[in-house]
């Protein structure tokens, strides 16, 4: 099984829970990827919006804080699946199985 693949079956709380590969997943305390409906448990799971990157690139951020770290710079055309929009941001992943993220939004086309 690969990082990104995500778990089929019969889940159950009989032992540890699997450890997520947070850069990948596209889930946080609040929300989820719909996809994950069955396999994470959040209050909320949202069908994406597909956008592309702008010509100019993007920064892919850990979070919106002043400080975060850059996870990943896109390349113009990206294709971006947004979750969330909140305050000037986008969270949401890069493709189907690339890195989870936050973008401003005008990084992203209309």
């Amino acid at each position: 099984m690969t990082a990104t693949t995500i778990p089929a079956g019969q889940l159950s709380l009989a032992g540890p829970s699997e450890k997520l590969d947070a850069p990948h997943w596209p889930v946080r305390g609040d929300l989820a990827h719909v996809r994950l409906a069955g396999k994470v448990f959040v209050p909320h799971y949202a069908a994406p919006m597909e956008r592309r990157v702008v010509a100019a690139g993007g920064a892919l951020m850990t979070s919106v804080k002043p400080d975060a770290d850059l996870r990943e710079q896109l390349a113009g055309g990206t294709l971006f699946n947004v979750l969330d929009i909140a305050g000037g941001w986008a969270w949401g992943q890069v493709g189907e199985d690339g890195f989870v993220g936050y973008l401003r939004l005008e990084e992203l086309a209309p």
